[in-house]
């Protein structure tokens, strides 16, 4: 695999990340609720499910995905449902700008609890699966050894991931600040309804005809 060749998946892949997604919307509001640093979980989380999504693709669960109704049927719906949920509880928020002793008590507010949403999040969308399976395979050479191929592009995919989404946690977190409690109020609103406007488009959403 050439520099190029590395070079070109690099910018495909910033433009697809840097486009508003679930994880950078939680980025975004973990930044603004939390603070950067309390949002690095959840960028750690994002940042396995990308490791998950390439190798369940090296190992042609994509291809399962695409040729199953079934199976695309079970994770997009899984994936809507979770959406839906985060998107529910961030609009229902009351915009606090800071991690109550009560909230992490319960894990709302834990590290574990914002590593599993930004994991679970990207995990239970089949529309992860299908993209890589798509786009991977334009960057592979076929008559070398894959398996370091893709974990490469892993590498550089999660890389990409993980500054794009330090930045929207970082834009979040000075946001809040700026705006004081309004400005939670408003961003938790905001993500909220973007979360539930991607649930729908993934329940809407329609596995290509084989």
């Amino acid at each position: 695999m050439s520099e190029m060749t590395i070079l070109a998946f690099a910018i495909v892949a910033f433009i697809g990340i840097a486009t508003p997604g679930p994880t950078v919307l939680l980025a975004l509001t973990n930044g603004s609720r939390y603070g950067l640093r309390r949002a690095l979980p959840g960028m750690a989380g994002a940042m396995l499910s990308d490791f998950v999504l390439i190798g369940a693709v090296a190992l042609g669960l994509g291809a399962l995905l695409a040729a199953s109704e079934f199976w695309f049927t079970v994770v997009k719906w899984l994936g809507a449902g979770y959406l839906t949920f985060l998107g529910i509880m961030l609009l229902r928020s009351k915009g606090s700008l800071d991690v109550t002793e009560a909230a992490v008590a319960s894990g709302a507010g834990s590290s574990a609890s914002i590593f599993l949403k930004s994991l679970l999040v990207a995990v239970t969308n089949p529309k992860g699966y299908l993209f890589f399976s798509a786009f991977l395979p334009q960057f592979i050479v076929s008559d070398a050894p894959q398996v370091p191929q893709y974990a490469l592009l892993a590498v550089v995919f999660a890389s990409i991931d993980f500054a794009v989404m330090f930045a929207y946690a970082l834009l979040g977190s000075k946001a809040v600040h700026l705006l004081k409690k309004k400005g939670a109020l408003w961003l938790d609103r905001a993500c909220g309804g973007a979360l539930l406007a991607l649930a729908g488009s993934l329940a809407l959403y329609r596995r290509a005809a084989s």
